[in-house]
């Protein structure tokens, strides 16, 4: 099933800024002593220390990411130091070049959409036998058959799509297309950093490999730059894992902290609760609790008013207006309020719930269902002179929000306010 609402623009610019990079770099004719020298140790640098980076956090389907795309690099590197040198191909460059141009992408998907799900040194052993195994064949039949290998590779198999653009052997394009299909369906079931490094990444490659005795140093410079949108990926990952909370999508109380310290003079922290929610979670469970906390944080997240939500913990959440005072903010607490409060929650009999998907499409409708509904309590405290740090004014919002609870809850009080404001809705 896709998730195209976890779909984000923010984990493809990593490595759509390195691609565009390395395509600035590639481009480049004049390059100093300096450069040359970079670009000659680059994969190899990016290789021990992302490698490193990957095998220190155990992310093994990221290591031979890596190092499948290195390998290519090395045994493509050999062509062309020996083109530089003498000004003319190997006698076995066409081979190899072909069985690169087939075996990258297709390890480089058979790896993406590996995941790690036995155990660690079960996975590691089994990953790096597929590798070895592939090598091992690869290399035999260059060995013993290679002008018959040459034939099969670079053999036209369909006269009618064969393009004059087309620079590499026909079986490839097939190939990348399926893997670039494979890619964009992880990505769309599970959108991630990672996944979304995977396409950029196999864009690269594809571009790179026409190109690898046309433009000096592009092999090095594309190679590189894979790898390093795999490293990066797995730091953008570790980031969202710390600063992002997981149920909800909402950024977590570390994102809160590190945001409390960057507030200017003037700024508004509201702090909201779930009214009722451990009786709630009680009643109906822990599943239906967490589809509350994942529709509160929704609505929360569609604060207007310049306001940004976090997930302070449990049933709490935090909203934080910069450069606002509290009378400005109050408008649009109070009609995200109301819009939890109108909201109205269908929860099906679970006891009468159908075995598959047949039966269930042919009943629905038709259930026993239970309407619920979920109010929230708003405490609001603003910057004033005598509460100068955020974490007193977080406080003073805390304080606020108990003031509200004990007013009735589903309603919204500031700081020192001795009247609430909103009506208390009952849930049903």
């Amino acid at each position: 099933m896709f998730r195209l609402s976890a779909v984000r623009t923010s984990h493809f610019l990593p490595s759509l800024f390195l691609l565009l990079a390395g395509l600035a770099a590639a481009y480049v004719r004049d390059l100093s002593v300096f450069f040359t020298s970079l670009f000659n140790v680059l994969p190899t640098l990016v290789l021990l220390l992302g490698g490193a980076y990957c095998a220190v956090y155990r992310r093994q389907r990221e290591l031979f990411l890596m190092v499948t795309v290195y390998i290519a690099y090395f045994l493509l590197d050999t062509q062309t130091d020996f083109y530089r040198d003498n000004g003319r191909v190997r006698e076995d460059a066409a081979v190899i070049f072909h069985l690169v141009c087939l075996l990258l992408p297709a390890l480089f998907g058979l790896y993406g959409a590996w995941q790690e799900r036995t155990h660690l040194a079960q996975d590691l052993l089994a990953r790096f036998a597929v590798l070895f195994a592939v090598s091992s064949v690869a290399v035999a039949l260059e060995q013993s058959f290679p002008e018959a290998l040459l034939g099969w590779l670079a053999e036209i198999r369909w006269p009618s799509l064969h393009g004059q653009w087309m620079s590499l052997i026909q079986l490839a394009y097939p190939l990348f297309l399926a893997v670039f299909i494979l890619l964009v369906v992880q990505y769309l079931r599970e959108p991630r950093p990672l996944h979304a490094a995977q396409i950029i990444g196999l864009i690269g490659i594809f571009w790179m490999l026409p190109k690898t005795f046309i433009l000096p140093f592009t092999l090095n410079i594309m190679c590189s730059q894979v790898m390093l949108m795999i490293a990066a990926a797995v730091s953008h990952e570790a980031y969202q894992m710390a600063f992002r909370d997981e149920l909800t999508g909402l950024p977590g109380r570390r994102a809160l902290n590190e945001r409390m310290q960057r507030l200017g003079r003037n700024y508004v922290i509201a702090m909201t609760d779930v009214d009722h929610f451990k009786k709630f979670n009680d009643t109906h469970g822990h599943d239906v609790g967490d589809q509350v906390l994942r529709l509160v944080a929704s609505r929360l997240s569609k604060v207007t008013g310049g306001g940004r939500a976090y997930r302070y913990g449990g049933e709490e959440f935090a909203l934080v207006f910069a450069g606002k005072t509290a009378e400005e903010c109050l408008p649009h607490l109070e009609a995200v309020r109301e819009m939890i409060a109108n909201y109205a929650i269908q929860l099906r009999d679970q006891n009468s719930r159908p075995q598959d998907d047949s039966t269930g499409r042919q009943r629905r409708g038709g259930g026993v269902n239970t309407t619920v509904s979920v109010t929230i309590s708003i405490g609001v405290a603003e910057r004033q002179v005598e509460h100068r740090n955020p974490d007193e004014v977080l406080k003073s919002a805390d304080q606020a929000l108990y003031s509200a609870k004990g007013a009735g809850r589903n309603c919204v009080m500031t700081f020192g306010q001795q009247s609430r404001r909103g009506a208390v809705r009952m849930a049903s």
